[in-house]
């Protein structure tokens, strides 16, 4: 007797039909049976969205304008009565007003100008760009062979390229200090020439304002009696020099000097430390530094975030010697003093990486009209 086939069940479920079906009938499904259909690719998801749109309450069949204005004309014809107002929106923006804007430089000056005014400085003229040698190098105890006095350097001026305008007295004083020294040094040892001293170059710094000032305070107190004496100055100094991102040959120069009896180092840190609280600059380093005309002297330094480095702002010290006795000061006077540019915490406050965006022929018109309100973390003067 053969073998025969016969049937266990009457049909086979096709479960996955079963599903496909349902779902193109539109009916539902559980999630746990799509997800195995989505894995074969037997079925993909597509999300769709409605809307239905009805007649509003401002439904009109005809669009009218609303009127924007009331005119004379109106109220002379008397159709203002027509008329249908558009709704004032009191939350709208104006158009923005035109009007001038300053320069980050000068609000940062100006809020400079203000500390020095809390701190009881005076401020010196500085309206003198050209100045001789003399006042810029000699009178500070700088040596004419100097690096710095060189044309790599400095500007020097063609016309005129002189100067005769210069305390004869004090000239010689100068000249004797430089060649065999005197005041406890023993100068530079070398033959000092008036010609290199009448040569009229732009200030490289304006600490040639403050020898101006710092002699002009000798003299007086010579005829008189000395007064304590507090001096600030901000404006441009020109140098000739590489321009990079942290250098330019035009730039503006800070500086300040106490002249008083009995001044010491410590004196000096505790100025530098009250003016850079009053700036809001608390990130701050002191390295001994060399000055031909300040000694001690030390380099200050301010950790600028864009860079992520430590960046040399500035420089300060006591006047040598050397350079105030030629003036006529007791022994007993001395001098503290230091100097920064106006560029670099410029720089630092708004968060700029390079001086050509900030000053200079390059800069973007709208840094001065977008650049934001920078507030100086200024105290009170008793602060």
């Amino acid at each position: 007797m053969g073998k025969q086939l016969s049937r266990k069940v009457q049909h086979v479920e096709d479960k996955v039909k079963d599903l496909l079906l349902q779902i193109q009938n539109g009916q539902g499904v559980e999630k746990d049976d799509i997800n195995p259909l989505k894995a074969r690719k037997l079925i993909a998801l597509q999300t769709w969205k409605g809307y239905s749109v009805k007649k509003g309450p401002n439904y009109a069949p005809e669009r009218k304008k609303a009127a924007t204005d009331l005119t004379r004309e109106n109220l002379q014809r008397g159709d203002w009565k027509d008329l249908e107002f558009k709704e004032y929106n009191f939350s709208a923006k104006g158009p923005p007003a035109e009007c001038g804007h300053l320069h980050p430089l000068n609000k940062v000056k100006e809020r400079l100008k203000n500390i020095f005014r809390m701190m009881k400085f005076e401020e010196m003229p500085t309206n003198r760009f050209v100045e001789s040698s003399f006042w810029n190098f000699d009178a500070l105890f700088q040596p004419q062979q100097h690096p710095a006095r060189d044309s790599h350097d400095t500007f020097f001026l063609q016309v005129p390229s002189t100067t005769k305008q210069l305390p004869e007295d004090y000239v010689e004083r100068v000249k004797r200090v430089h060649e065999s020294g005197g005041y406890g040094s023993r100068g530079y040892c070398y033959e000092w020439k008036r010609d290199e001293a009448n040569k009229n170059l732009l200030r490289t710094h304006t600490t040639a304002i403050s020898s101006r000032m710092l002699y002009a305070l000798a003299q007086h107190a010579k005829e008189q009696t000395f007064t304590p004496k507090r001096y600030f100055s901000i404006d441009r100094v020109f140098r000739n020099e590489a321009v990079d991102r942290t250098h330019l040959a035009e730039f503006h120069q800070i500086e300040g000097l106490v002249c008083d009896r009995g001044l010491t180092l410590s004196h000096l840190i505790g100025v530098l430390d009250d003016f850079f609280s009053r700036l809001g600059m608390s990130k701050l380093r002191f390295k001994p530094a060399y000055n031909p005309y300040t000694e001690p002297s030390m380099e200050i330094f301010s950790y600028h975030e864009g860079f992520g480095k430590w960046v040399e702002i500035g420089n300060s010290g006591m006047f040598r010697p050397e350079m105030l006795r030629p003036m006529g000061f007791p022994e007993d006077v001395n001098v503290i003093a230091w100097g920064l540019s106006l560029e670099r915490p410029t720089m630092i406050l708004y968060g700029i990486d390079n001086i050509r965006d900030l000053f200079g022929h390059k800069v973007d018109l709208g840094l001065i009209k977008k650049n934001p309100l920078c507030l100086i973390g200024i105290q009170d003067a008793d602060g």
